[in-house]
């Protein structure tokens, strides 16, 4: 009789087992677009990310969901070839196991432009979508075209800038990112024609530069991507990985292939992630828009969307200010062309320099700026 009763009772403990076991592991259902929205995840696991990005966290003791979103050890693949993420973030995905769905089971799938990516959402969310590793120019944090923008608060702006000019994008305690602008000014027009040419993110002692290239003549085959880190130029591999890595001082900077040629995602760990796109005004457009390009250049440039980790309340920038807490843009809602003013504020004497009217950042010493 006491066996039996033993018997029963392994029977019971093992029923239990099995059924917290099956509620910790979660089946991707691949079943999103994605347009997220926790305000970035610049600490990812390459994540596959373009949604939207400018919530303030949760308050009830958790991690914000900043960080817990991609807060996750990434698991043996399954034999299938799903990938896997453990959950480590203290909230609704503790101790959780994440499983990539078929229709997207690879967090880096090597051909972007045909297969979308796994982004593992450790966060509130809690789940696994399918999503293309692409800036979204009409999402949260986006810069694209003649340059328009999508702040942290929704709300689409222009700001023109000035050809040639270098603009603080971003200004915080540890991050600044400037934006060198190109353009051009058809006869009879009072301002200038703008694109973005040129970042440059600067932490701690260090700089990233991405820029465009000058083409004559565009072809979506040729890579016109540079990068340059230090002031020492960086090649990006096309096979394999297809990224470069290093660790700077705590934080891992990883500039990472999104297609074969002129797309990529930039990583600084614990402060932003880009997906940048380069691309040229098409003939058509330069026609529609009457930009009067001169011949032999493309005026090749930036499309991004920026995710943010950890900005402060203070933060600045003609982007960065957006993020503040109970922030109202000054805009003009609803009109064509809602123009930002401030260039005279955020305008910086070189690429690489972190000085404006109202930049916070600060460059700890140690190398000279480029």
């Amino acid at each position: 009789m006491a066996t039996i009763r033993m018997s029963h009772t392994l029977v019971a403990i093992l029923v239990v087992l099995v059924s917290m076991e099956a509620m910790s592991l979660v089946l991707g259902q691949g079943n999103g677009n994605g347009n997220g929205n926790g305000n970035g995840n610049g600490s990812g696991n390459g994540n596959g990310s373009s949604g939207n990005g400018n919530g303030n966290g949760n308050k009830n003791g958790n991690e914000s969901d900043d960080t817990a979103v991609s807060h996750y050890d990434v698991l043996t693949p399954l034999t299938s070839g799903q990938e896997r993420g453990f959950c480590k973030a203290k909230g609704a995905c503790y101790y959780k196991t994440l499983v990539c769905p078929s229709e997207c089971p690879q967090r880096k799938p090597k051909k972007n432009k045909k297969h979308k990516g796994c982004f593992i959402n450790c966060g509130s969310k809690c789940e696994v979508t399918c999503k293309y590793r692409r800036a979204n120019c009409n999402g949260y944090g986006s810069l694209c075209y003649d340059p328009r923008f999508v702040g942290g608060d929704g709300v689409m702006f222009y700001f023109h800038g000035a050809k040639g000019g270098n603009f603080a994008i971003v200004s915080d305690n540890n991050l600044q990112i400037n934006a060198h602008f190109i353009g051009t000014r058809p006869t009879g027009r009072t301002r200038d024609y703008t694109w973005v040419q040129a970042f440059s993110i600067m932490f701690d002692t260090h700089t990233l530069v991405i820029a465009t290239k000058k083409i004559s003549k565009w072809d979506d085959k040729v890579d016109a991507l540079m990068v340059k880190w230090d002031g020492e130029s960086v090649t990006i591999p096309t096979d394999g990985e297809a990224e470069w890595r290093i660790m700077a001082e705590g934080r891992e900077v990883v500039v990472e292939r999104t297609d074969d040629t002129n797309y990529v995602r930039v990583t600084v760990s614990g402060l932003v992630e880009m997906d940048i796109r380069v691309r040229p005004i098409g003939a058509e457009e330069n026609k529609v828009h009457n930009y009067q390009i001169p011949s032999g250049d493309s005026f090749a440039h930036l499309e991004t969307q920026f995710r943010f980790s950890n900005l402060s309340d203070l933060v600045e920038g003609v982007l960065g200010k957006t993020y503040r807490p109970g922030y109202i843009s000054p805009v003009k809602v609803g009109v064509l062309m809602p123009m930002m003013g401030g260039e005279d504020k955020y305008e910086t004497p070189s690429l690489c320099s972190p000085l404006c009217k109202v930049c916070r950042f600060q460059r700890q010493s140690g190398l000279a700026q480029y």
